[in-house]
């Protein structure tokens, strides 16, 4: 989620300009035609050329510790909405491995379809874009037939997760190896306490909960992206540079950030709730640059066991801070995040194990080049509706159940994409946003 800082462009920009070659191809044209019939790697090739989708910092980072697996790798093409984040991106990328970046001018793409000339360049494609993006890129990549390593979440709402999941079923059938950025599942300490529990280190378990309570991250206030680019913004592009705080591109921050943690808990459950309710709102975060989202949310997951999952996140300031899951059960109790046990099994980790965001590029890598099966993108996407299912509860403020949320067809994405384009949700005239109003607000 952490940004890194982009150069103004030029001051001879005019918002026409930009309109006019922002959803063109820097240095190349648009396909014609592409064949799916074409391979995702090329047999008896040593070298594995990488695409990067989404060049923030989060993208930078998945492609810095993509080109530190081992084998000969390549980043060969890169695309972005914008055109300086990219080259700040490529900036840095060439820094750190100047002998393994090779983009050449007509390989970096600039628009909302740039991703599409990208992807047909490459063996391994990183999607790194705001996750409202993510189906449409996911289903591109797996149409192109690529592997794939897609950051989480992997959509924002309940139509986003059934797209994922028929794009997830099609790499299943022609062999392409899925990561997703839930690094969790790469960490050794998370590995071995949930192998302990599975195998009933703490007995059956009854009651789990988990937090992602912290303070606010990054803001790009609408005032200072305008002086800072030396023009007016349209509203699309104000909200896809400053898209942590819109529904349709980060999910909300349950989404965005607390899946990490729900995702451990399905982990430890070995499934996803079967029904949610929960309460949220904006308490302290408040302004037109901070958007759409809620600065807290707090719902009770139910299982199909009848255990209760007990979820917290927040961002406000000033108040108790945790990153954490835990679980209770018949014979003892667990802090996961911890990896501690207590109880007749009492059990400590001793540490140890790499880096986990570069161990899922490892072990990602590792299964293209000796082609084994790796396809994470069903939990990935269970887990994303999981922090949807758990959104949409604090924003209606009723008690939902699975079947009926991921059925949703409410989409919260744009009909059309163009930095012209009218986004789905626009400023009230005195430029506040509107949230969503428990009791009121629809979601099924």
């Amino acid at each position: 989620m952490n940004e890194q800082k982009n150069p103004a462009f030029p001051a001879q920009t005019s918002r026409r300009d930009f309109l006019k070659t922002s959803t063109a191809v820097v240095g190349g044209t648009l396909l014609r035609g592409l064949s799916i019939e074409r391979s995702a790697h090329a047999a008896g090739s040593d070298t594995l050329n990488i695409a990067l989708i989404g060049c923030g910092g989060r993208g930078s980072g998945a492609a810095d510790q993509a080109l530190s697996t081992l084998g000969s790798v390549k980043l060969i093409a890169m695309a972005d909405a914008f055109p300086d984040r990219l080259d700040d991106s490529l900036k840095n990328l060439k820094n750190q491995h100047s002998d393994k970046v090779q983009v050449a001018d007509n390989h970096k793409f600039v628009g909302f379809e740039a991703y599409k000339q990208a992807i047909a360049l490459a063996d391994v494609v990183i999607l790194a874009t705001p996750p409202g993006f993510r189906p449409i890129h996911f289903e591109e990549a797996v149409r192109q037939r690529k592997h794939i390593f897609t950051e989480k979440p992997v959509a924002t709402d309940a139509p986003g997760v059934r797209r994922f999941l028929a794009a997830a079923e099609e790499a299943k059938k022609n062999n392409l190896k899925i990561g997703v950025g839930l690094q969790r599942h790469h960490q050794t300490g998370y590995l071995e306490t949930i192998k302990r529990l599975h195998d009933g280190a703490i007995g059956d378990i009854t009651a789990t909960r988990c937090y992602w309570n912290g303070t606010t991250p990054w803001v790009h206030p609408r005032a200072e992206l305008e002086k800072h680019h030396g023009r007016k913004l349209t509203e699309m592009e104000y909200q896809m540079r400053n898209w942590y705080y819109f529904v349709w591109l980060c999910g909300d921050h349950i989404v965005e950030q607390h899946i990490h943690n729900l995702d451990v808990i399905n982990w430890v459950k070995q499934g996803h709730p079967v029904r949610a309710q929960g309460m949220g709102g904006v308490e302290v975060r408040k302004g037109p640059d901070y958007g759409e989202i809620f600065d807290h949310h707090a719902v009770e997951f139910e299982y199909a066991d009848g255990s209760r999952c007990f979820s917290y996140c927040r961002h406000i300031n000033g108040c108790w801070d945790s990153v954490s899951e835990h679980a209770v059960g018949t014979k003892g109790s667990v802090d996961i995040s911890g990896h501690t046990i207590k109880g007749e099994n009492a059990w400590r980790f001793k540490g140890g194990g790499k880096n986990p965001y570069q161990q899922e590029h490892d072990d990602l890598f590792e299964a293209i080049r000796n082609n084994t099966a790796y396809n994470e993108a069903e939990f990935g996407a269970h887990s994303t509706m999981t922090a949807i299912f758990g959104r949409m509860a604090t924003y209606c403020g009723k008690m939902i159940e699975w079947d009926a949320a991921i059925n949703s067809k409410i989409s919260v994405m744009p009909k059309h994409f163009a930095f012209d384009a009218e986004p789905p949700v626009k400023p009230r005239p005195d430029g506040w946003y509107d949230h969503a109003v428990p009791g009121k607000t629809v979601v099924i």
